[in-house]
């Protein structure tokens, strides 16, 4: 076999560089041929990883979202019910002359189409709050992008990108809570609304929807609660400030702080004319001529009666989901004069006599509260002095140990000895430890004598005493022990006024009342008082009697700084430590009571019931009863002409409350200093 013949290997040329004394670039290894350096190969795989990555987290975030979208789309609430919406149903209290006194709940006006509204108003609200309303889709992009830029620069939220249409969605449909499904859901159901409804309809519906501050909802019923008038007549100006209320109803509602709803006002109509609605001139006179405002909802201390009749509307109709309006017994003349007398003769003498809170009711002998004033300032306090708080009425209870003793045969000319006398380790003792020796309970009455009510006390039997005041309206727990004479038991104002009333009316008791007539929103009638009562809780005689004896604490007692020109009655009372200090009295037509005090049951300084709260009655029931006519009290005879003013032995008693409102006695007090256990604890 032939060997092949081998041939020589080819030598290659040298390269140029080699020639050149440079060395020319190694072989690839086998396998390798083609394939571009590691550095370059690294950054492809990282681009690649990258792009692959951020492909899938686009498609994630595209079936994540669209799968939360679409989930809020199944969870969207119901819009069947647009029309109406929901709400509190709303009660409006009147007083007994029809005059409104305040209102509770949500607040709508009639529906009104944009025909039927001033229109300013559709116009100064698109200008304000979506300019490009009607060129939109339901949202707005720019107004969102434009937002986020000012929110963006500013750090903090402080422009919004909802469109009416968002907001008339988030208002009928969402909760006001922030969160992004509350967004998702608010965008769908805008989108749908600009679907379902046209322009108009959907301005309409938000008009007549949204809240407006003062618990009122729509333009209507915002009119009428600032403007007193209807939407159909709102001037350029009012509409101005309705459209500006919308940003923040609360603080910038103009019945509160009227200087910023005007600089807001003013606002809307440079967006105005900034929209082309209005000129700058038309501005102009619209900021001239201004707007004059309804009264104010509620008058001064009102709302401490209007409280204590919205906590009984439940009683009377039930839990009823539908708008209530209540005719009341409040006079609004006697309780602006309630509120007069109280506040500044507190404000007077307040200071100086370290008081600092007070209460005054009023009502008709058949219980109608005509006033209640439960405290100074409601605004600072909402507790109701009148109805809530459990003070010891001091010697304004021994109206009910006399006339237990009445009941028990006693005469009010009965004599008793004003002495020392010892209970156990009690010993109740008279001012100053003064003793007058032997009186009449008559006497003793009228210059508040501790030890004869004492005596009185268990003379009739202590059980007898807290049955006597349970019957005529005393409904507080009381104990039967030797110092309830003195009134140590705890009671409220209006409890203790109403347990006067049988004396005011001829022994008659009675329960407090403040309702006449309830309706619901249309017209119909749910209740009505029809005058049913407790019945007679005290003969005429023992009326009689009482009132015989209850008339000489203003004609000759510790009552002369409350006398009245005409019959009148009533009692003082001062508590342990000067405490509390109460009158309560009466006249044929009108029973009162006051109370004064502080909070923090601190004691006054040397404040009894025959001084301040003596005067305050005083001054109310002069005012109250000035157009009633002068009649006798039940069982005394009639006066021959007018009830001038009792002679009473030294000075008169409106001296004596005027020399007391600057720190002088009136009168021997028989409130004992010290206050200790063993001294009196009813009192002057």
């Amino acid at each position: 076999m032939r060997r092949a013949r081998e041939r020589p290997a080819r030598i290659e040329p040298k390269l140029f560089g080699e020639r050149m004394g440079r060395r020319a670039p190694s072989a690839p290894a086998p396998g390798q041929a083609g394939k571009p350096p590691a550095r370059r190969r690294g950054r492809r795989r990282l681009w690649g990883g990258a792009l692959k990555f951020t492909v899938l987290l686009l498609l994630w975030t595209l079936i994540l979202g669209g799968g939360f979208v679409l989930y809020c789309a199944l969870t969207l609430p119901d819009t069947s019910r647009i029309e109406s919406g929901a709400r509190r149903p709303s009660l409006t209290i009147l007083a007994r002359d029809g005059s409104l006194l305040a209102t509770y709940g949500d607040l709508f006006g009639r529906a009104l189409s944009l025909r039927q509204m001033s229109p300013y108003l559709p116009e100064a609200v698109i200008a304000t709050e979506d300019r490009r309303f009607y060129s939109n889709f339901g949202i707005d992009p720019i107004g969102i992008l434009r937002a986020a830029i000012a929110d963006l620069k500013a750090g903090h939220i402080v422009e919004g990108g909802s469109t009416i249409t968002q907001q008339l969605a988030r208002n009928l449909f969402l909760s006001p809570a922030r969160s992004w499904a509350r967004k998702v859901r608010e965008i769908l159901l805008a989108l749908w609304l600009d679907h379902r409804f046209t322009k108009n309809q959907i301005l309409a519906i938000y008009l007549n929807r949204v809240y407006f501050g003062a618990g009122t909802y729509g333009v209507d019923a915002a009119a009428h609660r600032y403007f007193g008038k209807s939407a159909r007549r709102l001037t350029l100006y009012e509409s101005a400030e309705l459209a500006g209320l919308l940003q923040a109803p609360s603080r910038l509602n103009p019945l509160r702080d009227r200087r910023e709803a005007r600089a807001r006002t003013a606002q809307v109509l440079a967006d105005m004319v900034a929209a082309g609605y209005i000129s700058t001139g038309q501005m102009a006179a619209a900021l001239r001529a201004g707007t004059h405002y309804a009264a104010p909802l509620s008058r001064p201390g009102v709302r401490y009666f209007t409280d204590w009749i919205a906590e009984q509307a439940r009683d009377y109709v039930g839990d009823r989901n539908r708008d209530l309006t209540i005719l009341t017994t409040l006079d609004p003349r006697l309780e602006a004069e309630a509120v007069s007398a109280l506040d500044e003769t507190i404000a007077r003498a307040g200071g100086r006599a370290r008081v600092s809170e007070g209460a005054l009711v009023a009502m008709t002998p058949d219980g109608a509260v005509r006033a209640m004033v439960g405290g100074l300032d409601y605004d600072d306090s909402q507790f109701n002095r009148a109805t809530e708080a459990e003070r010891q009425p001091g010697s304004a209870f021994k109206p009910f140990v006399y006339l237990a003793g009445l009941e028990a045969g006693l005469t009010p000319d009965q004599r008793f000895v004003d002495a020392p006398i010892r209970i156990g380790n009690w010993r109740p003792r008279d001012y100053g430890r003064r003793y007058r020796g032997a009186v009449t309970m008559a006497e003793a009455l009228a210059q508040s004598i501790n030890t004869v009510a004492v005596e009185v006390a268990l003379r009739a039997g202590l059980d007898n005493v807290v049955a006597v005041a349970h019957r005529l309206g005393i409904t507080s727990p009381l104990t039967p022990e030797p110092s309830l004479a003195l009134g140590t038991g705890a009671v409220n104002l209006l409890e203790l006024v109403s347990a006067y009333a049988p004396f005011a009316n001829g022994g008659i008791g009675v329960w407090p009342y403040g309702i006449l007539e309830i309706r619901d929103g249309s017209g119909r009638i749910l209740f009505r008082r029809s005058g049913s009562g407790i019945g007679r809780v005290v003969s005429r005689r023992c009326v009689g009697m009482m009132n015989q004896m209850l008339s000489g604490v203003i004609q000759y007692g510790t009552g002369r700084a409350a006398a009245l020109p005409r019959p009148a009655a009533g009692k003082t009372g001062t508590s342990q430590d000067y405490r509390d200090a109460w009158f309560v009295g009466y006249t044929a037509d009108l029973v009162a009571g006051v109370w004064l005090g502080n909070d923090d049951d601190s004691p006054m300084k040397g404040v009894v019931g025959g001084s301040l709260p003596a005067a305050i009655w005083h001054r109310f029931m002069l005012a109250a009863t000035r157009l009633m006519p002068v009649r006798p009290l039940p069982g005394m005879p009639a006066p021959a002409v007018s009830a001038a003013a009792p002679a009473a032995p030294a000075r008169g008693g409106l001296i004596d409350g005027l020399l007391s409102l600057f720190g002088a006695r009136a009168s021997p007090d028989p409130y004992p200093p010290g206050g200790g256990v063993s001294e009196d604890q009813g009192g002057y």
